[in-house]
């Protein structure tokens, strides 16, 4: 989509709500109105003595639609300001397109990655839940069922807090393997069939930022609460790389207020009673198997080399191995996939019980194969259908919403919804979503978020993505990673 700015430079505020709207669209910056032909939009801002004003004129299917929206200036911090003016250019925005196509999105003119962290600051506010259901319906335009999932999540979000101490932190820990490449991904991975050589080394690297890390957390008396290993898929890793792994990590920190350990065991072609074993020896408490789909035609169209069966038999191997958390994933919106085949999916995800289950939107990722082959994909329409028939059975199966978050470019401009059963909420994901306390990532692809949450400061880290990388850079990266201590002192313990 062309795009023409006029009296102001909020270029990431006016992609965000554009990719929203128009998630097949790219944005395309020109400089005059001559340029701007279907489909293409001018995004203007003027500030008056009285009244701040927003004005899109979108060029759309052969016509212009114009969008508006005012408020009376904003004087507060330029922080403040510029929070302000940004909204009225998404609201405008989101006016024009409502007019240009006829539909309102269940999101309306709300972005980001985090919605529900609107709804909590506006309870820390002291506003009442119904207030706060009234400002996301009429202020940012969400549907009813979407305000709801914000304040159900916002609530879950605020109770985990409650329960956390100022040194209170999670540990993540990334394996950037996998055995094949799923088509709908990007994530940097190295399937193990290509580098299998890597992995020895790569967990030597881990090792040596484990033990760095380790002596950073002892300084500052940090209390690990939370231990996520991801991927990638971590099961990649042999039975005996997986137990080495662990007490290696128990070795290093102290794990004596370790309230929650997960590793996501993912794909169910690489789950066997051993390395199972060996996490439950380890002390992990819960574990992931995600099938995405239970449609044996949908995984073969998305380069699955497992049945719907096998990821049936690995969540009765889970159990019987002594499991008693386990969360089950599936993605609305894969190539194959049909509203019908994803109830199929559904039903039996909640027949066998999961204390967690993962509602994901296909986000269509750049070097994803299924992007770069331009793979036929449901509606957006048919996507927002299985999700709304997951969460009319989710909920009438006796599981809550309690982590949310949202991604660029999902058919629909969809979510991805954690949903658990009473008690087993995930403090991890509740944790990373929310931004409540400091998370260490470890091995390849993480990113420490450094946080403290008086003064809402957080500060990143990044580890190197890819494992030749990692393994090459891991000395600077344990230096680099002296800002642990650094951070603390300046913000935290001051």
């Amino acid at each position: 989509m062309k795009l023409l700015l006029t009296g102001h430079g909020y270029k990431y505020a006016v992609e965000q709500i554009m990719l929203m709207l128009f998630p097949e669209e790219r944005p395309e910056y020109v400089e005059g109105t001559a340029e701007l032909t279907n489909t293409a939009a001018a995004v203007s801002l003027s500030r008056g003595n009285t009244y701040d004003t927003a004005t899109t004129r979108l060029y759309y299917g052969g016509a212009v639609y114009t969008g508006i929206a005012r408020r009376r200036r904003c004087e507060g911090s330029p922080l403040e300001v510029d929070r302000v003016l940004q909204r009225l250019i998404k609201t405008a925005f989101f006016r024009a397109a409502v007019r240009a196509t006829g539909k309102k999105p269940v999101w309306g003119a709300l972005t980001g990655i985090r919605p529900g962290k609107i709804a909590t600051a506006l309870l820390e506010e002291g506003r009442t839940e119904k207030a706060v259901l009234k400002t996301l319906s009429t202020e940012y335009y969400l549907a009813p069922d979407r305000a709801a999932l914000c304040l159900d999540t916002a609530r879950a979000g605020l109770q985990a807090a409650q329960t956390l101490g100022e040194r209170d932190i999670a540990l993540y820990i990334g394996i950037p393997f996998c055995p094949t490449r799923c088509h709908y991904c990007s994530f940097v991975s190295h399937s193990v069939e290509k580098s299998m050589a890597l992995i020895p080394p790569f967990l030597e690297a881990l090792h040596r930022e484990i033990d760095a890390d380790a002596l950073s957390v002892r300084k500052l008396d940090l209390n690990v609460v939370s231990v996520y290993i991801g991927g990638g898929t971590p099961t990649t890793l042999s039975a005996e790389q997986l137990e080495s792994l662990l007490k290696h990590l128990a070795q290093a920190f102290n794990l004596s207020r370790l309230r929650e350990f997960t590793v996501e065991a993912g794909r169910p072609d690489t789950i066997t009673p051993e390395k199972l074993s060996a996490l439950k020896t380890g002390g992990v408490g819960r574990v992931s198997v995600n099938p995405q789909s239970l449609c044996d035609d949908v995984l073969r169209a998305i380069g699955r080399r497992h049945t719907a069966q096998e990821a049936v038999s690995a969540m009765h191997l889970a159990r019987e191995i002594g499991f008693d958390c386990v969360n089950m994933d599936l993605i609305a919106g894969l190539p194959g996939d049909t509203v019908e085949t994803f109830r199929r999916s559904l039903d039996t995800v909640l027949s066998l019980r999961p204390e967690n289950v993962t509602v994901h939107t296909l986000s269509l990722k750049k070097g994803a194969r299924i992007t770069l082959e331009q793979t036929p994909l449901p509606s957006g329409d048919e996507v927002g259908a299985m999700l709304d028939y997951a969460a009319e059975k989710l909920r009438a199966g006796g599981y809550g919403p309690y982590y949310l978050y949202r991604q660029k470019f999902t058919s629909g401009g969809f979510e991805n919804v954690g949903w658990s059963l009473p008690g087993f909420d995930s403090l991890y994901n509740i944790l990373i979503m929310e931004e409540l306390r400091t998370v260490i990532a470890l091995g390849g692809g993480g990113v420490t978020k450094l946080v403290a949450p008086k003064i809402g400061r957080i500060e990143r880290i990044f580890n190197a993505k890819y494992p030749h990388e990692y393994i090459k850079g891991i000395d600077g990266l344990i230096a680099k990673k002296s800002g642990i201590e650094t951070f603390y002192h300046q913000f935290i313990d001051r």
